[in-house]
């Protein structure tokens, strides 16, 4: 079966592959990730392979179009996905969308600079200057103004759509670097923490290649304020309950322990992503019963 395929660059640092990503996982459109690492030859050498993308994300369509930038792919799929949701059905709610995404496309250059995506880690502060706090400020009046044109909470415009999608990483970044928003605001953080499909891609962003040196900063650090995941771990063997993986059916290879109980998986990215945060993934959710 024909599906999409999207590049992307590492889940723990690249916001705007998270946004495109979110723009199928939370809509239920099937997609083929494709991962380079940043601050490498991969994402380059993929791209010639999708042209004329030249950064990540980047989609293919099942026909064979290629799709550079979010916004045209929200708009493509939007177009091709009637059904997903990904606008608001609601024609005040839809224009108020659109004009959230559009902003958050072309602007807030200073909090992107100043706190650059991190889903690694969290700090008590980042010091931000004043071009940051009017940035904030600025999302402040934006999220308030779709909270009173539509009269949603937590969501911009209603149900979860693109205009969401487009702010889950400057919700990220309020949560890596501690930032100082209204507890409304923070709200708004805190549900796409706990969105299914953040989680996911956060579980997978914290097992799926190592640090990248250009993302750290000496700051104090802090718990991620985001759900607390289950304690699970890693270990050694291949005696499981189950024999089959439960993401890929394939044999077990790889195992976790959660209370006492050992589970397993077919690699050890499968068993990493679900110790990161195991309630994130519903099949293994199911299995644990």
């Amino acid at each position: 079966m024909m599906t999409y395929d999207l590049v992307i660059g590492d889940r723990a640092y690249s916001s705007w592959s998270l946004r495109g990503w979110l723009l199928f996982d939370a809509f239920g459109i099937p997609v083929k990730t494709r991962l380079a690492r940043l601050y490498s030859d991969e994402l380059p050498n993929m791209l010639k392979e999708f042209f004329p993308g030249k950064t990540a994300p980047t989609m293919r369509t099942p026909d064979g179009v290629v799709v550079p930038e979010t916004i045209a792919i929200a708009e493509e799929l939007a177009s091709r996905h009637p059904e997903a949701g990904l606008w608001p059905a609601d024609p005040r709610a839809r224009a108020v969308a659109r004009v959230l995404a559009a902003e958050m496309h072309a602007g807030f250059t200073a909090l992107r600079n100043h706190c650059p995506m991190n889903l690694r880690v969290s700090y008590t502060t980042c010091e931000p200057p004043a071009e940051v706090l009017a940035d904030l400020a600025r999302l402040e009046t934006l999220w308030g103004w779709a909270w009173d044109q539509t009269g949603n909470n937590p969501w911009l415009a209603g149900a979860y759509s693109t205009a969401d999608a487009f702010f889950a990483p400057v919700a990220t970044r309020i949560a890596t670097y501690n930032l100082p928003v209204s507890p409304r605001a923070m709200a708004y953080v805190q549900a796409h923490l706990a969105h299914p499909s953040f989680r996911r891609w956060r579980a997978m962003g914290l097992v799926d290649g190592a640090d990248q040196p250009f993302y750290r900063r000496d700051w104090p650090r802090r718990p991620w304020p985001g759900p607390v995941p289950l304690a699970a771990r890693a270990v050694e063997g291949t005696a499981a309950e189950n024999t089959a993986c439960p993401y890929s059916g394939k044999p077990v290879t790889h195992v976790l322990e959660l209370d006492g109980r050992r589970f397993g998986f077919c690699n050890a990215f499968c068993r990493d992503k679900t110790v990161a945060d195991a309630e994130a993934w519903a099949p293994f959710m199911a299995l644990r019963g």
